[in-house]
């Protein structure tokens, strides 16, 4: 229970919480991953600087689901609500089981209120993770705080 207690914590502390492994599904973990530049960025909180570089790099790659969930990544923590689901959008029509995407959009829908929403997300990560994976949890646990926070 601390553990839980710490780990919910430091995902409100950091706005629902960023882990740079998510940018590319959740499974590419080296730090040579061709999104490390960009996950470095936004883990430095350069949101900004991370938009422009990802704007370029999409120029020759815009069919990238992770490209384009890191860039809505930084739009959300932004604030720019519309913007974030857009690319998270893009990004899960090319790879509608991208699961960093997947968790990221739910926590979206989390901070604009629509936790119907968020809890089909996690619907579809219950599905693609049959055997568990972090992103389902995390997202469980970020949607059963929001809950307390949110009686209805």
């Amino acid at each position: 229970m601390y553990l839980l207690t710490r780990l919910f914590i430091l995902l409100i502390l950091t706005g629902f919480g960023f882990n740079p492994s998510h940018a590319d599904g959740g499974e590419n973990k080296s730090k040579k991953s061709p999104m490390a530049p960009y996950q470095e960025l936004i883990g430095d909180e350069k949101y900004q600087q991370a938009i422009n570089e990802l704007e370029k790099a999409l120029d020759d790659d815009p069919d990238n689901a992770d490209m384009l969930n890191l860039l809505a990544y930084s739009h959300r923590n932004l604030k720019h609500y519309d913007i974030a689901l857009n690319y998270y959008q893009q990004a899960l029509q090319i790879d509608p089981q991208h699961r960093g995407a997947n968790e990221y959009l739910g926590e979206l829908y989390l901070q604009i209120g629509q936790l119907d929403k968020a809890e089909e997300r996690l619907e579809v990560l219950d599905k693609d993770c049959f055997f568990g994976c972090e992103e389902f949890d995390e997202l469980e646990e970020t949607i059963a705080e929001y809950r307390k926070q949110n009686p209805s």
